[in-house]
Formats: C-alpha cells, sequence, structure tokens
C-alpha cells in the first residue's frame, strides 16, 4: 500500500514553487496534465498555468507532461508552451516516466513527479524509484475510466487515514 502514497501532498501546482525545488537539487518535473495543470476538458493553458511554466524555465527546471490521453489532446496543450510530452503513457507503467527522465537527461532523485491521481501518476511515479506530489484535482468531474479510479482511490485514501499514514484532509 506504500507505493500509492506520495511523498508530498499539496492544494494546486502553483504552491510548488522553483526556488524550494531547486534547494532540494531538483532540475525536473514530469507532470499529468488533466486535472493537475488545467480542468480535463480545458484545451488549452491558463494564463497561470503559462506563468507556472514561465517560472520553471526562468530557473532552469524542466517539465515533461506525460499523460494517457491521446496526441492530439496533449499536443493541443504542450505546443504552444514548447514543452515535451509523452501522450498513451499507460500510467501506471513506469516506461514513460523514465523515458522522460532520460530525455530531460536527469537522474531520477532531480525529478518529481506531479499527479492529481493515485492509481496512475503516484503508482506509477512510486514505482519508478521519484519523489511524488499528488495535487487535488482542479474538478470534481472526470471522465468515464477517472470516475471508476477515484472510487478506487477514495477507498485507498480512506484505508490510508484510519490507519494513520495521511497528514492531510481531503
Amino acid at each position: 500500500m506504500k507505493r500509492f502514497l506520495p511523498n508530498e501532498h499539496v492544494k494546486t501546482v502553483f504552491h510548488i514553487e522553483p526556488e524550494e525545488l531547486k534547494q532540494r537539487g531538483i532540475k525536473g518535473i514530469i507532470t499529468d496534465l488533466d486535472n493537475t495543470l488545467v480542468a480535463w476538458d480545458v484545451k488549452d493553458a491558463t494564463p497561470d498555468i503559462i506563468k507556472w511554466f514561465k517560472q520553471m524555465e526562468d530557473h532552469n527546471i524542466k517539465v515533461t507532461i506525460i499523460s494517457n490521453n491521446k496526441e492530439e489532446r496533449v499536443r493541443i496543450f504542450s505546443e504552444p508552451l514548447a514543452t515535451p510530452f509523452v501522450f498513451s503513457a499507460r500510467k501506471p507503467l513506469t516506461k514513460s516516466f523514465k523515458k522522460a527522465a532520460r530525455e530531460m537527461n536527469l537522474k531520477k532523485e532531480e525529478v518529481v513527479v506531479i499527479g492529481d491521481q493515485i492509481l496512475t501518476d503516484v503508482l506509477g511515479g512510486n514505482r519508478a524509484g521519484f519523489h511524488t506530489i499528488l495535487v487535488v484535482p482542479i474538478v470534481q468531474t472526470d471522465g468515464a475510466l477517472t470516475r471508476i479510479n477515484r472510487r478506487i482511490e477514495r477507498r485507498i485514501l480512506s484505508w490510508m487515514r484510519k490507519r494513520g499514514m495521511l497528514t492531510w484532509e481531503e
């Protein structure tokens, strides 16, 4: 069950500061897209997300987006930001996480994984050996498959909460 437990939990990506990452030796971010950076049904980056990406770039922190979504969805979001991406990532399998780190030319200990789902982002990041940061989903609605994952996640979180493994409230 510890593979489902993130190393950190924050409300949004905006609580992840480049200065803090740099102090910890972090040089790269592997991030989910839907409900992590923007709502799952929003196709373009918001002005705040564009600013966040710029802050990371200004601090020489590389960002790669990995998503289980189709190429068109991820490309439409990523290309205007000039951000590398991996689509159809098959998270929680570890291959895409490792590929993203390799393409950024960074070691595991220099990268954090950010996402809103325990069953895909956190589990995959943990299995691949990265530091994981769970964010609260941007919206409470989800696509069909994600709704199933959320039900399972609620059970896992409840089990962890009962055993004192969680230090935050939903």
